[in-house]
């Protein structure tokens, strides 16, 4: 996959600032991937294996919201969700977004 980026504060950039930025789930697909973290298990190298570049580990986070954001407090053996494909998975994120901002504004 060639490389991509996504600036998911983009749309929260308001006059130079960013506002907060709600925490926005990304529903499973029978597509996404599963897997089983190891001691050096870390979103970046998964997202780099997974979608053809590091900078995609916080859609990982989207998609495990238990973890809150921390990935190296995730214990090994833990079952962690890789939102899958990744196009896919990016356009839900953007249209939840999209449907939060309408809702609620920024």
């Amino acid at each position: 996959m060639a490389e991509q980026y996504f600036d998911r504060y983009g749309v929260y950039r308001v006059d130079g600032e960013v506002k907060p930025v709600p925490y926005i789930k990304i529903k499973p697909k029978a597509s996404d991937i599963v897997i089983v973290t190891k001691e050096t298990t870390r979103f970046d190298i998964l997202s780099d294996k997974y979608y053809g570049n590091g900078k995609h580990g916080w859609l990982i986070l989207h998609a495990n919201p238990s973890f809150g954001g921390l990935e190296f407090d995730i214990p090994v053996g833990t079952k962690i969700r890789i939102p899958f494909p990744f196009l896919q998975s990016l356009q839900e994120l953007e249209d939840n977004i999209r449907t939060h901002i309408n809702l609620y504004g920024i």
